[in-house]
């Protein structure tokens, strides 16, 4: 699944940053929730199994900020609700400033989440970084970190098929703590293989090959400036 057909991987990333500098720019409530709505949507396009550790994190992050920031804030004068008054924390009134600064800090939060999780869920990082220009070794890293997750999540899945084929349910924390010990050897088996591949391959030596990249079509220059233009005004106007 790719955040749009034809879209450069590299131009798609800078637009998602900066649908998220310009929730954090801007000072309105309609325009942060506005973005952060727009985000969602870009999510809801990936496979319901992956993409609902996601959401479920974003919007929460978001509503518990929401939820608890005109509670602990203390500033503003039309009071909504007076609470009591608790040591070192002081009044928990509630007032119309702090709902309206809370809704806008929860709306930058979602807007931000839901940005990683598109990132995360819709880019092509393999082409992603193979676009870096420098620091070959350092976007290795990078490219092997990211697929880390997704790799891990697939495996757990696999041991937990496999275990309630033999007719253990693997319920709770405790029945979840059991699958750690087969993903870490895993991981590391799989670590060692792919140290094994790359030397047979050839890498880190003299004269590397490297694939070669399309270069950027009129839509992906159009996204940076837009995501660009978009960020400014946030900034300035909204």
């Amino acid at each position: 699944m790719r955040l749009a057909p034809g879209l450069a991987p590299g131009a798609a990333a800078l637009g998602l940053a900066g649908a998220a500098a310009a929730a954090l720019l801007s000072n309105r409530v309609a325009t942060a929730a506005a973005i952060a709505v727009l985000l969602l949507a870009i999510v809801m396009r990936a496979p319901a199994r992956r993409r609902w550790p996601y959401v479920v994190g974003g919007l929460v992050s978001g509503l518990g900020v929401f939820l608890l920031s005109p509670v602990l804030a203390v500033h503003g004068s039309h009071v909504l609700w007076s609470g009591p008054i608790v040591p070192m924390l002081g009044p928990l009134d509630v007032t119309r400033e702090e709902i309206s600064s809370a809704a806008l800090h929860g709306s930058r939060l979602a807007a931000v989440a839901f940005a990683f999780a598109a990132y995360a869920l819709l880019l092509d990082h393999d082409r992603l970084l193979a676009a870096v220009a420098g620091a070959r070794r350092s976007a290795l890293m990078a490219a092997l970190a990211i697929r880390l997750m997704p790799t891990l999540e697939r495996d757990a899945v696999g041991l937990a098929e496999a275990v309630r084929g033999r007719g253990v349910a693997v319920e709770g924390l405790r029945g979840r703590g059991r699958l750690l010990s087969p993903l870490v050897a895993g991981s590391l088996e799989r670590a060692l293989n792919l140290a094994e591949s790359m030397e047979a391959r050839g890498f880190g030596r003299a004269g590397r090959t490297r694939q070669p990249q399309a270069r950027w079509r009129a839509r992906d220059w159009t996204t940076v400036a837009l995501a660009a233009a978009v960020a400014a005004g946030a900034a300035l106007w909204l």
